[in-house]
């Protein structure tokens, strides 16, 4: 199925990080918001890692986002894609980040799981010239034993990366 990217990206003149998905979920889409699904661990994670509640609605997460310097987007404009399956993912258009990055003091980005790091290195690296930093999934799909306690550690770059922008 086509799907073309229906979200806006998150980011202000402060933001100093990016992290990237490859695209929004279907439940992503349906509740319009970035890691929508409830079994997603991705804010969770970041609660844990910044140490700090970040709430339920979307502007308390947009609020965290920006409160901290992230800018959140995903790698992909459009794509075939079969449900929320990143493996599925034939005939990828990459987004422009040119408006962010020159809008912006990005310097790192990061990628949330494997496909989204290839389709970055492929399709984005050229243009950007920065180097992603590939980050574990947060995706329901992704369940094997102790990811709670390897994504809370992988993710702690993020701290590191934010608090050393200062």
């Amino acid at each position: 199925m086509k799907v073309i990217h229906p979200l806006e990206p998150i980011y202000d003149s402060n933001s100093k990080i990016l992290i990237l998905g490859s695209m929004p979920s279907v439940k992503s889409r349906e509740v319009g918001f970035y890691y929508g699904h409830p079994k997603n661990r991705f804010w969770k994670t970041l609660e844990k890692v910044y140490k700090e509640q970040i709430g339920e609605t979307k502007e308390e997460k947009v609020a965290f986002l920006k409160r901290h310097h992230i800018a959140l987007f995903d790698v992909l404009k459009s794509c075939d894609i079969d449900s929320s399956k990143d493996q599925s993912i034939k005939n990828p258009i990459a987004n422009d980040f040119t408006e962010i990055l020159n809008h912006t003091e990005i310097k790192t980005i990061f990628t949330t799981g494997k496909k989204a790091y290839q389709l970055y290195q492929k399709h984005c690296y050229p243009k950007t010239k920065i180097e992603a930093i590939y980050l574990p999934s947060t995706s329901p799909c992704n369940c094997p034993k102790g990811i709670e306690e390897k994504l809370e550690n992988a993710y702690k770059i993020l701290l590191e990366y934010t608090e050393s922008s200062f």
